[in-house]
């Protein structure tokens, strides 16, 4: 290793989480094209990426993939890889120089049948991706007619690149506030800095329980699955865990909805202690700063009422005072009303009374900003 060398470490600049699709009549595709546009947040020499069938239940052949039509290859030169169910699949290291701003195309094929369960729907001003009927991985443009765009992100799990020394990755951890724009828009507050911003977030997960019917299957794993396989991060000095607003919200009666028990319903002193031992304990043994945040406002859903408020409030206040946290970032606060904060601010909700506007999102972004960045 030459001295130069010494300066460089791996650093994930783009990530995601795998989970369960959701549960469709149609699970298999064939002869299909995959395309990803990534924009690369720090300049480096070389990058490696991992691909996930963490969720599916047989074997997907990776016909072949290409970043920027430069063969991504596996096992020491292979052209493609079979994903085993249960696991992930790093590359072969690639040779292919990066610059801050470049946008690297993921492709992907996949020529036979294909078992499209690992995947996961996030969204955000940089996460879209696109789909193509065909062999068209080496491609420089899709075929218009034979295209679509896309916001499921399947297989394609972290992109690693060898950069400078002094760079790092922030993970944010959470549930489908998290898989939807507030990530990118830290991604965008931190463009030209040393952090990048690697989501691992699933719409629906709670941290004590998990769906195994297929009608919320893709409501995702539980923590105790889900936050060893996605803190495996490069380069992570930080996570940002905002997650519980499920456990909370969830649970309705079997009179109600047979797979949402009063039993799944658990006290704040569990959620409190799921937390510190499933994620904080984890992470601090990886030497990594945690962040809290805390939870958003609810009132209006269709789930709400004054014992669930009270969890909430009881548990943010402890996600805001605890000593075993590195610090908290009020999400909270940065986007209720000043003048009812069991509600969102006005033009904050996004209509649902659950999940917030894109505003209210830039908001969030920008009070994790202002935690991480000092």
């Amino acid at each position: 290793m030459t001295s130069q060398s010494h300066d460089l470490k791996w650093v994930a600049c783009w990530g995601n989480a795998t989970s369960i699709t959701d549960r469709r009549e149609c699970v298999y595709a064939k002869d299909l094209t995959l395309r990803y546009p990534i924009r690369m947040c720090f300049s480096g020499s070389k990058l490696r990426f991992r691909f996930s069938n963490l969720t599916g239940t047989e074997p997907v052949t990776l016909t072949k993939a290409f970043a920027c039509r430069v063969p991504i290859t596996f096992d020491g030169g292979n052209i493609g890889t079979v994903l085993m169910p249960g696991t992930e699949t790093e590359s072969d290291i690639i040779d292919l120089a990066v610059t801050m701003g470049d946008t690297v195309e993921v492709s992907m094929y996949f020529a036979g049948y294909t078992q499209m369960n690992s995947g996961t729907l996030i969204t955000g001003p940089l996460s879209h991706g696109l789909y193509s009927y065909g062999d068209y991985a080496e491609a420089e443009t899709l075929p218009l007619d034979l295209t679509r765009k896309t916001n499921w992100f399947y297989f394609l799990n972290t992109i690693d690149v060898l950069t400078d020394a002094g760079n790092r990755s922030v993970v944010c951890y959470g549930d489908s506030i998290t898989a939807q724009s507030w990530p990118d828009y830290l991604a965008m507050l931190a463009y030209g800095s040393n952090t990048s911003i690697i989501r691992r977030a699933v719409s629906g997960t709670r941290i004590l329980r998990q769906y195994d019917c297929i009608t919320y299957q893709a409501y995702g794993l539980k923590g105790s699955t889900r936050f060893p396989i996605e803190i495996n991060t490069a380069g992570a000095t930080d996570v940002i865990i905002q997650h519980g607003i499920n456990d909370i919200i969830h649970p309705v009666g079997t009179d109600v909805n047979p797979f949402r028990p009063w039993s799944d319903l658990p006290t704040v002193e569990e959620m409190e202690k799921g937390v510190e031992q499933l994620y904080v304990e984890p992470s601090k043994a990886l030497g990594l700063k945690v962040w809290s945040g805390t939870l958003l406002p609810i009132y209006g859903w269709r789930t709400y009422n004054d014992d669930r408020e009270k969890m909430r409030c009881e548990f943010n206040e402890w996600l805001r005072t605890s000593e075993i946290f590195d610090g908290c970032v009020d999400f909270d606060a940065a986007v209720c009303d000043a003048k009812d904060r069991r509600a969102f601010a006005p033009g904050f909700d996004s209509g649902d009374h659950l999940h917030p506007s894109e505003k209210a999102y830039e908001a969030m972004a920008e009070a994790a900003w202002q935690v991480i960045s000092k």
